[in-house]
Order: C-alpha cells, then structure tokens, then sequence
C-alpha cells in the first residue's frame, strides 16, 4: 500500500470514530458534572485511549438520516408516549383495573442490527408494551401487551408494530431496506 491510502484509509476511520469520540467526551463531562477546558481535553485523552485500547469493529454504510422522516417518527413516537402514558394511568386507577394482556408476535420486514434496535427501543419505552424476544434471524419481535379486549386489539397492536418499523426504516434505513418495504407484504402473521 502507499502512504496516500493509508492516509485515506486512516482520515475514514477517523470519519466515522468522531461521534462515538464526540459522545465519549460529552459523557466524561456529564460525569463531572462541569464544562470546563481541562474536562474537555481530558475527556479526550479518554476517549482515544478507550477506543485505542477497546477498538469497536467499524459500522459504516447503510444508515442514512432522513431529517423529514426523523421528524415523523419522533413526532408519533411522543404522541405514543402521551397516548399510552394516559391510558396505563387511567388502567391502573379505574374500579375494575387491568383486563387481559397478550403476547404478540409479528414478522418484520428488516433485519438490520440498527433498525431492529431502534424499533426495539422504542416499542420498550412506550408504556404498556414490551418487547421480551427479537428474533434477527426470522424476522420476529415478539411484545408483552398490558391490556387487550380481543382478537381486534391484537391486530391493531400488530399493525401498530408494522407501522412503526416502517417508520424507523424510512427514517434511518438505506434506500434498499426501504424499497423491501414496497416489495413484501404488510401483514404477514408470525
């Protein structure tokens, strides 16, 4: 190899070790507790010799950020947090409390690390469901529902799960994994 290649390969990698770099640092400060300029450079030190001496195999390619669909799923996933926030509240202090719950299976249309954690995610943090398997390799994701009626509630969580990948992949998937949510079918039972 030359030294131009390796000077090319060298500022790629720095490329993309910069916001994990950039995110150690703002955790070392959030320990101390104070923005300060020795914080800052030590938390640098830190950061290079933690991802010096704990390299992390390099995720590049494939993610795009779409600022648009970023904004349509935060939108509806604090709209879920309202919504579901209310209606747990409301299920835990009503006179006959919570009814029946369910688990749910659903098959994805992604399997992508990324995409599959972000969906996981926030599907977790919505009350009233919770995700208790992920399955990368069939596709699955499985969630724990507080409270359903009947078979409906169970299909309209599914579709629920659907819509939400669908919008994870638009925001963050690349321009493949959103064509393979054109080609397959919405609703294909697990």
């Amino acid at each position: 190899m030359t030294a131009g290649a390796d000077e090319q390969g060298l500022a790629r990698n720095l490329r993309h070790q910069l916001p994990l770099l950039a995110g150690l640092v703002l955790v070392w400060n959030l320990l101390w507790g104070t923005w300060s300029w020795a914080n800052l450079l030590s938390g640098a030190v830190v950061a290079l010799a933690v991802t010096s001496l704990f390299p992390l195999p390099p995720v590049i390619g494939g993610t795009r950020v779409r600022p648009l669909s970023v904004l349509a799923f935060l939108g509806h996933f604090v709209a879920d947090l309202v919504r579901s926030g209310a209606l747990v509240a409301w299920q835990t202090v009503r006179p006959r409390g919570i009814g029946r719950s369910a688990i749910v299976s659903v098959q994805l249309r992604t399997d992508s690390d990324l995409l599959l954690t972000i969906l996981a995610e926030s599907l977790t943090l919505v009350p009233g469901s919770m995700v208790i398997d992920l399955d990368r390799e069939h596709r699955t994701i499985a969630l724990h529902v507080l409270h359903v009626e009947d078979q409906a509630d169970v299909e309209r969580q599914r579709a629920s799960v659907l819509a939400e990948e669908e919008r994870v992949v638009r925001a963050f998937g690349s321009p493949e994994e959103i064509a393979a949510l054109e080609r397959e079918p919405a609703g294909r039972d697990a």
